[in-house]
């Protein structure tokens, strides 16, 4: 018998109020995504973005709201070919289910990525530009990253397989819960992928402000779903899925793939950068002279 778990959670999971009800998992994910978008609208506005490394006109905040659609649009379809991927046996003799938002779900390993290409699709569609919107999203994308796998635990989304650390977590009540026998004690992996994300998350920002990725390119974004992946991809260990290569299981899989997508992509990007011409100089910083004292004499 499956020893009790340490860490047992017993709440009702479905928020009441004056008759309509609503998931609390849901009513929390709308106020993080309203926060990563007010955030990346600030950071979009920042002075900082004026560089020599970029074109003099800035992003405004009025581009914002098009290419969040983009993103929104570009995650959904990845999120369900993921989806459709790690369950390609059912989708095989049912592919009529494909587009039946009513089976099955999404999931988060293209869903990231998808959203990228949508979001630079978007840009070009309201002539912004798509490299400084990319740095833009960097921290923003790590916290609604993060935030949300906090979040899934008020629907016990995303245990993992039995165990018997002190740490396993079980869920007490009737839910509805979106794990399956989620009174077994568990790796809480969505803990797992929170942590790693905000450790990302941190590296990130830490490289930002001793000036890394000065070329505002998008590389800052790639960086961080290549080292989102690997960590997910290390996390997915403690899931539940069948293994189908080896060891990996076909989160694992699609999440390698994603990884190499994104460190193919900085290659490309640094060889560019190795290529283009020294900056001119920022029209927006004044000019520097001498110091007399310094000046060699005459």
């Amino acid at each position: 018998m499956m020893p009790p778990a340490i860490i047992t959670l017993a709440f009702d999971p479905v928020l009441r109020f004056v008759g309509l009800e609503v998931r609390a998992q849901t009513a929390v994910l709308a106020g993080i995504i309203l926060v990563a978008l007010v955030l990346a609208a600030w950071s979009g506005r920042a002075p900082s973005l004026t560089s020599a490394f970029l074109p003099l006109s800035r992003t405004s905040p009025a581009q914002l709201p098009v290419i969040a659609l983009g993103v929104v649009a570009g995650a959904v379809i990845g999120g369900r070919i993921d989806y459709v991927l790690l369950h390609l046996d059912f989708y095989a003799v049912n592919p009529g289910s494909i587009l039946d938002p009513a089976q099955g779900s999404l999931s988060l390993g293209l869903a990231v990525l998808g959203g990228v290409v949508g979001g630079i699709a978007m840009t070009g569609v309201v002539d912004a530009p798509a490299g400084r919107w990319m740095h833009v999203a960097t921290i923003p994308t790590l916290f609604l990253l993060v935030a949300g796998k906090f979040a899934s635990v008020l629907a016990a989304e995303g245990q993992g397989m039995p165990s018997d650390l002190p740490w396993a977590t079980a869920f007490g009540g009737p839910g509805p819960w979106s794990s399956l026998a989620p009174d077994v004690p568990s790796h809480p992996s969505q803990v797992y992928e929170a942590i790693a994300t905000t450790i990302v998350m941190i590296v990130l920002w830490i490289a930002l402000r001793l000036g890394a990725f000065r070329r505002r390119d998008g590389s800052a974004l790639l960086a961080a779903i290549a080292l989102w992946a690997i960590g997910r991809g290390a996390v997915a260990a403690t899931w539940r899925d069948a293994t189908v290569a080896g060891p990996l299981n076909a989160e694992q899989l699609i999440l390698v793939g994603v990884a190499v997508a994104c460190g193919v992509t900085l290659l490309v990007l640094a060889r560019r950068r190795r290529a283009e011409p020294p900056p001119l100089p920022d029209p927006d910083t004044p000019p520097t002279w001498p110091d007399p004292a310094t000046r060699p004499r005459f």
